[in-house]
């Protein structure tokens, strides 16, 4: 059953069923939340429970009918997904630009774990540097799809992957299928950025946020090699300026510069996230810091590097390269520049 990947998020989830059992599903509804938080495996179970033809009497489903059967394999005629991709080889032309060229690498991604993030997907498509998107002719490719009869004579579910990588005219394309569906189909968005989603797609959704999963969860959710990789970047951040070692600095910079836009912008991501941590701690309240041990054994020391004179512009530094790694200014100039301001700022 896809209910059984999902970890922690027991509220949402009754929420969910609780709206179900109601019958007041919305006919688009948007999961937000933080890359890790699960959204992507409650989608996949609510979409099951959607499609189930004999579900339990709390809404969920059975697990054992011709649905859930399908559902659980990803395969089920009337559950559908559509999902930010780049060209390649494979696509010939604008016309030909949607995501079914995709969906095997899909499928095999989201049956290893619905925990993954962007720049796992981009790395399954060998997409190097190129950044992920909706082409218009995926709108048409929804149209298709969701005009037909369900297949088995009940609900249509499409699972919408990050639909802030839609752009203006993609969307201007499906406002009037977010806004009147054919009957018995249900959008079922997954977002991290909702603030990103064009305002006339988010004016035609209910949103559901999904907080984030505690240490314990994340660690039974994703591979421990993804932050591991991101600690070590992030301590030889904060070493290396603070030593004032600049020309190991621009080797760090070249390192960070060699890899995917989006696994850049997951590691600033995580920098602010430490900054925030450690400026915690040096308040000695365990209660409020949400680290691993090794996080916690890097703090010890470094914390109080982290202070109220810089916390708020180390912060605003990160942020700031972060945008710029999304409009695509040079990555090594981006993370140089940082690595020299981080110099500066430690020292405050």
């Amino acid at each position: 059953m896809l209910r059984d990947a999902l970890i922690g998020q027991d509220a949402t989830w009754q929420r969910l069923l609780a709206d179900l059992r109601a019958d007041r599903v919305p006919h688009a509804l948007m999961l937000c939340g933080p890359a890790g938080s699960g959204k992507m495996a409650l989608a996949l179970a609510f979409a099951e429970a959607l499609l189930c033809q004999h579900p339990h009497s709390d809404g969920s489903a059975c697990g054992e009918c011709t649905s859930c059967r399908m559902a659980a394999k990803l395969e089920h005629p009337d559950l559908h997904f559509t999902f930010p991709f780049v060209k390649g080889q494979r696509i010939k032309n604008a016309e030909d630009a949607i995501s079914d060229h995709y969906i095997k690498e899909w499928r095999t991604r989201v049956l290893a774990n619905p925990y993954f993030d962007l720049s796992d997907w981009l790395e399954d498509i060998d997409a190097g540097n190129s950044q992920a998107t909706y082409y218009v002719a995926e709108a048409d490719n929804i149209q298709r799809k969701l005009v037909l009869k369900s297949s088995q004579g009940g609900r249509k579910v499409m699972i919408v992957w990050l639909p802030e990588k839609m752009n203006q005219e993609t969307a201007n394309k499906l406002l009037k299928l977010f806004e009147e569906p054919p009957a018995d189909t249900h959008f079922l968005m997954v977002a991290e950025e909702p603030e990103q989603v064009l305002g006339t797609i988010l004016s035609r959704t209910q949103r559901l946020l999904v907080p984030p999963l505690s240490r314990d969860e994340r660690a039974r959710a994703l591979p421990p090699k993804d932050e591991s990789l991101m600690l070590d970047l992030f301590i030889m951040l904060m070493r290396l300026s603070y030593q004032r070692k600049v020309r190991d600095l621009r080797e760090w910079a070249d390192q960070l510069a060699g890899m995917g836009r989006e696994v850049q912008k997951g590691f600033l991501q995580f920098c602010q996230r430490q900054v925030r941590e450690n400026f915690v701690y040096n308040f000695r309240l365990p209660e409020l810091n949400d680290q691993s041990s090794d996080e916690e054994a890097f703090s010890r020391n470094f914390a109080r590097f982290i202070n109220e004179r810089n916390v708020i512009p180390v912060t605003d530094e990160l942020a700031k390269a972060e945008t710029d790694i999304a409009q695509n200014v040079n990555a090594r100039m981006v993370f140089f520049d940082l690595a020299l301001k981080m110099i500066v700022l430690l020292i405050q």
